[in-house]
């Protein structure tokens, strides 16, 4: 029996039915490599949440499973893509809602500082924009040096108040007090500014330029507790801090959401 199979008709059709496969083959990986479609994507992901240099086989970002997965795609996908961009920027939003729920911890351990005006916001009503604007900026030049002179760094500025990170509670604590001091010298039509401030100790996750994670939560639940003038710390801050040039007193209730239940806060003061 002659092994031409020219002539079979299944043999065509399975012929055909690859070309048919190759075509549209060609033709995705064409649209997967247009230039404006990658450009449209990578634009997308420097709006989105997160990292944006995950997946980068240079980042040092860490060994998290996002990352790791993020830089073997990067690596087994060498050529540019709009499918490999739409992969990462999925890894970068799912990396960024997982820790804003807190599910992970960075390497580094800091003491995170968070303060607010308090009653400002009904001040700046009656008194209009300006001297809202005016008052802030006096506000910033006293509170940011201090901050800056103690080691630690303004992390942003919210609206009314900062954050700010330490390499520990000892330089925060010292740099929150200062800048109280500072504060009480300036009025403005009748409005004494005056901050509430909370430091807890922990493992925040860096994430470019900011910081996330349940530890960031947890300091800015402890600020919210305090009033005006008090610096609250959390039960690890305390322990860190010592007895040594500090007095402290225990907060009878301390409940917030999102912080561990049986967490300790403690007024601070300086010796």
């Amino acid at each position: 029996m002659s092994g031409d199979q020219s002539g079979d008709p299944r043999g065509e059709e399975h012929r055909e039915e690859s070309r048919r496969i190759e075509k549209v083959a060609r033709g995705a990986q064409k649209i997967d490599e247009t230039p404006v479609l990658i450009r449209a994507v990578r634009r997308a992901r420097e709006i989105l949440p997160g990292d944006r240099a995950v997946g980068d086989p240079l980042s040092t970002a860490g060994n998290r499973p996002a990352d790791v997965l993020a830089r073997y795609l990067s690596e087994v996908t060498e050529r540019p893509s709009a499918l490999r961009e739409v992969g990462l920027a999925a890894l970068q939003v799912y990396q960024s809602m997982s820790e804003a729920q807190g599910r992970g911890r960075g390497a580094e351990r800091c003491a995170i500082l968070f303060t607010d005006l308090v009653e400002f916001s009904a001040w700046a009503l009656e008194v209009g924009d300006a001297e809202a604007v005016q008052l802030l900026r006096e506000v910033a030049r006293a509170v940011e040096p201090p901050i800056e002179e103690h080691e630690g760094k303004v992390v942003k500025r919210l609206g009314d108040g900062h954050m700010a990170v330490f390499p520990d509670a000892g330089a925060a604590v010292r740099a929150v007090s200062e800048a109280n001091g500072r504060l009480a010298e300036i009025q403005a039509q009748g409005y004494e500014p005056r901050i509430r401030s909370g430091v807890h100790v922990g493992r925040p996750r860096k994430i470019g330029g900011d910081y996330l994670g349940v530890d960031v939560n947890i300091a800015a639940r402890v600020a919210s507790a305090a009033e005006a003038g008090q610096v609250l710390v959390s039960e690890p801050a305390r322990t860190e801090l010592g007895d040594d040039g500090f007095e402290f007193k225990k907060q009878r209730r301390f409940r917030a959401k999102g912080t561990p239940r049986d967490l300790e806060v403690f007024e601070v003061r300086l010796l």
